[in-house]
């Protein structure tokens, strides 16, 4: 299963912490990393919207993690790996 990761990096979640979530692919193993696509968004269009959360904004999959940080998105990614969390 390959597992997608979509970072947003508009001018709000890259502020708020989605620089630093440009740096996910170094917590991964090698033999995840081969699963996982990690790609910077323009932007996902959650901010507009109260209800979605805080930025910074990830998309894994078609799981939407507010106020992300590197630990949330990794074991959302490891559950969509079906890999202990």
């Amino acid at each position: 299963m390959r597992v997608k990761v979509s970072i947003c990096t508009g001018t709000t979640c890259y502020l708020m912490g989605g620089a630093h979530l440009l740096t996910f692919d170094e917590m991964l193993d090698p033999c995840t990393a081969q699963d996982v696509e990690i790609v910077g968004s323009h932007c996902l269009g959650l901010c507009n919207n109260e209800e979605n959360g805080r930025p910074p904004f990830v998309k894994v999959n078609d799981h939407i993690i507010a106020d992300a940080t590197l630990n949330k998105v990794l074991d959302t990614v490891r559950a969509e790996l079906g890999l202990e969390v």
